[in-house]
């Protein structure tokens, strides 16, 4: 599904789109088109797109087509999903460790609205680091 979506080409397009939403999340997936864990992620996002859009608008930057970012926000996973607020980056505690961004696909799509919902909520009131609705820190079950 992510040929529905705006994707973002060029480092200066991720920029802009960053600092000119001034009411509303920017939520940014970092990955491949063509990755399993992205397509999961993408479909995710898209399935609820048009819930969230009055708070939130939702972008795809492909990390090969737009390596400007890999290093800064450490972009290594398969897929990253990330948000912003007023051209600034906001953290998200999910229990894992890693507050910078979400490195695993979100398939539950209540879960993703409530996360998104969360994030807007929290950035709204100036808050930069937001707590995630659910504790993932055992999402893994060895």
């Amino acid at each position: 599904m992510s040929y529905f979506m705006t994707h973002l080409h060029s480092g200066w397009h991720v920029d802009q789109a960053i600092m000119v939403e001034e009411d509303r999340v920017v939520c940014m997936r970092f990955g491949h088109d063509y990755d399993k864990d992205c397509m999961a992620m993408d479909e995710s996002l898209y399935s609820v797109s048009e819930k969230v859009q009055n708070f939130c608008v939702i972008y795809l930057v492909d990390i090969t087509e737009v390596p400007d970012f890999n290093k800064m926000y450490e972009l290594y996973d398969n897929t990253t999903l990330m948000f912003f607020f007023r051209n600034k980056h906001i953290m998200i505690d999910l229990g894992t460790g890693n507050n910078n961004k979400i490195n695993w696909p979100i398939t539950d799509k209540q879960e993703m609205v409530d996360i998104i919902e969360t994030v807007y909520r929290g950035a709204s009131k100036g808050r930069g680091l937001v707590v995630a609705p659910k504790d993932y820190s055992t999402r893994h079950k060895y």
